[in-house]
């Protein structure tokens, strides 16, 4: 390969060695045996590549310099096409002869109807009969637009063909023999070798299985290693009794029994707090389902213990609400509670950091502004994470520093985002489910309807204001953007101000940009039933408790992620009354838009939400900072669709560190390069912070 070329491919694809070339796998194939007749190639097809046999019946060249085009005309038994080069026409002009026939192999396209294609790959018959192809499958490998300008489909090939001369023969198996045998693999230069020249669809399966097995198993070398060096230092606090502020709560100022599911999950905390290692527990539950009830009652275990607990929550309103909550639960009981936010004044953040510093304040709520170089606490062992899907990575991380002991840590969440449902599949976190609603919730009745049906909308909404009822409508924009053809909240409001005229309708507004007390008295408004909408943004998706408000009307819902759509659709439903989420969007969708939309439609689960968001968007960095996307250079494993090779590699990660915690056995030094191979590049093990 020439050094230009070279330069290309390594600033494009990361590719510098024969070992990276060989690890860039293709993600289709053409199966080069296959012959089409023109006639049978429409636009209906949808076929990417093709190829079929014609003859050349006449040529044009069109234009000058750089803007020449070459035009040739094939013809079968069929049908005919036109195949046109803009780039290399003097080569091409040379290269092709009126009257011969050859094998045409290209991308298909149509214009008027007739079928063209645009630099297609020729070969004579007499060619094509005496190449030896190292397979009948062509492999179509990842590109990037830049790259694809110096390397066609054909000569990425045979990039990757020339490599493998040159590797065959010297590719040593990270995998000790009684893995393979265990495991049922094929050898790490069979898997390479069929990935990228399958000699039938069942070897090209085994390929895939045994690279996807390496993958995972250094993933899971790492994760479990991690899990061990937490589970074998025994530097958790111990919660030994249940004292006076949990059996007074319970007993005394629980406002309603606690579902099964939530008893199950306390004791799942409860048990975790007596074994003397560090909890790290994800609390998974639909909205309403009571999981701040569970986080209250465990956080007055640490209380009963002699330690403090603290709340962190992602918006000053659910903050607020909780600490609000919390204060009036625990009314009469000797804890002690207190607020610190961004915008906490001066009095009331005194007494938060003074009072966590000496001991005097139990528990603490607040935002982000727990994490700041300030907050000192004297005797922090629990920590709960509220809608965790809101936090960055680090901000989550910090929590931990506030002790030199790590607390025990409570991640709470209706929709797991991708990173944090990855590690769960990969056995990192603890995890508990509330799946019972409290009696008496209907589910939420989920339709999506377009800007044709928005008079049946504003119908609709009247309807349920005239029965008491109360609404939200939510856009995803404050002032409408001229490169986003999206919804703009300001508009919207004095649209629904206009059609709802009558004096009886009071419309609030909140959104982000307001002032903290503007913002505070809209939301008072809309709570005491003073005003029947509330036009926002999403800053209502967490946190807004009204169980009057009965409809949630999302505007270009496709502009939301799925986590976002089903926390907004959880602000309705709180009450007995029956609830609607109606999902507002334009008439074109991508695929992944209505993907989403419909899954909204579909079902009310979280974690099915959260699975398709998974395969929607990648499972994130779980060794790293990356929310979403692909993780640990995984390049062909998928955690939701390769579970069974996941619980495998899970299964002999912990095999392999029982026998040899340290990888140190000479047969273990491949497993070793596995393991450093997916270990991620951050200083901070953030794989420990859920």
């Amino acid at each position: 390969m020439g050094e230009a070329r070279a330069k290309v491919l390594d600033h494009e694809l990361g590719i510098r060695t024969v070992g990276d070339l060989l690890a860039h796998y293709p993600f289709r194939y053409i199966d080069r045996t296959r012959y089409y007749m023109i006639g049978e190639i429409r636009e209906t097809s949808d076929l990417s590549y093709v190829q079929f046999r014609a003859r050349i019946t006449g040529i044009s060249v069109a234009g000058e310099g750089r803007k020449q085009r070459f035009t040739a005309y094939a013809q079968d038994a069929t049908g005919a096409a036109e195949l046109v080069w803009f780039q290399g026409v003097k080569w091409i002009e040379k290269k092709v002869e009126v009257g011969r026939e050859y094998i045409v192999f290209g991308r298909p396209s149509f214009y008027r109807g007739e079928l063209q294609m645009a630099h297609p790959e020729l070969e004579t018959v007499e060619q094509a009969l005496s190449r030896k192809s190292e397979s009948g499958m062509q492999g179509i490998y990842p590109m990037t637009e830049k790259l694809a300008n110096v390397l066609s489909v054909k000569a990425m090939y045979k990039v990757v063909c020339d490599a493998w001369k040159l590797a065959d023969g010297h590719i040593p198996d990270p995998l000790p023999d009684s893995l393979i045998q265990q495991y049922h693999l094929i050898s790490l230069r069979d898997a390479l070798h069929n990935i990228h020249f399958p000699q039938s669809q069942a070897l090209l399966l085994a390929a895939q299985n045994r690279l996807k097995f390496d993958e995972l198993l250094g993933v899971q070398l790492n994760i479990q290693q991690h899990r061990t060096d937490r589970m074998s230092k025994s530097n958790g606090f111990l919660f030994p009794k249940v004292g006076d502020a949990f059996n007074t709560f319970y007993n005394e100022k629980l406002p309603f029994p606690l579902t099964g599911a939530q008893k199950r999950v306390i004791k799942e905390i409860r048990q975790d707090t007596v074994t003397g290692y560090q909890m790290n527990r994800l609390l998974q539950g639909d909205v309403g389902s009571g999981k701040t009830m569970v986080a209250l009652m465990s956080m007055l275990l640490a209380v009963d213990n002699g330690f403090q607990a603290t709340m962190m929550a992602p918006t000053e309103i659910l903050a607020r609400q909780h600490f609000a909550n919390f204060r009036r639960m625990l009314e009469g009981m000797n804890v002690k509670c207190a607020i610190l936010t961004g915008s906490s004044k001066a009095k009331e953040r005194h007494e938060a950091l003074e009072g966590i510093a000496s001991g005097e304040i139990d528990i603490l709520i607040g935002t982000h502004a727990l994490i700041e170089e300030r907050v000192k606490f004297q005797n922090l062992g629990f920590v709960v994470i509220d809608e965790q899907h809101r936090f960055g990575v680090e901000q989550r991380a910090r929590l931990w520093t506030k002790n030199a002991q790590p607390p025990h840590i409570l991640v709470m969440t209706a929709t797991p985002i991708p990173r944090t449902l990855a590690m769960t599949l990969y056995g990192d976190l603890d995890v508990s489910v509330i799946d019972e609603l409290p009696p008496g919730r209907r589910p939420i009745r989920t339709v999506r309807y377009t800007d044709a049906a928005r008079l049946r909308l504003f119908g609709f909404m009247r309807q349920e204001i005239k029965k008491g009822r109360q609404v939200y409508v939510v856009y995803p924009l404050i002032k409408e953007s001229e490169t986003m053809d999206y919804k703009d909240l300001t508009d919207g409001y004095e649209s629904i101000s206009r059609d709802f005229p009558l004096p009886e309708y009071v419309t609030t507004i909140c959104h982000g940009k307001m002032k903290p007390q503007d913002k505070e008295e809209s939301m008072r408004q809309f709570k005491s039933g003073e005003a029947d909408i509330m036009v926002a943004t999403s800053v209502i998706e967490v946190g807004v408790d009204v169980p009057n408000a009965t409809v949630m009307v999302i505007e270009s819902a496709e502009r939301f992620g799925l986590s976002q759509l089903h926390q907004l659709r959880g602000r309705v439903g709180r009450g007995g009354e029956q609830s609607y989420c109606i999902l507002m969007s334009g008439e074109k969708l991508s695929r992944e838009s209505r993907a989403r939309l419909d899954a909204m439609c579909q079902t009310n689960d979280g974690f099915q939400l959260a699975e398709l968001d998974l395969k929607l968007r990648g499972a994130g960095d779980i060794n790293g900072t990356q929310q979403s996307g692909e993780a640990f250079d995984l390049k062909i494993a998928n955690p939701t669709l390769d579970q069974e090779i996941l619980s495998a590699t899970r299964e002999a990660a912990i095999a392999i560190l029982e026998q040899d915690p340290h990888l140190m056995l000479p047969e273990h030094r491949g497993l070793e390069y596995l393991k450093r191979k997916h270990s991620g590049r951050e200083e901070i093990d953030f794989s420990r912070i859920s």
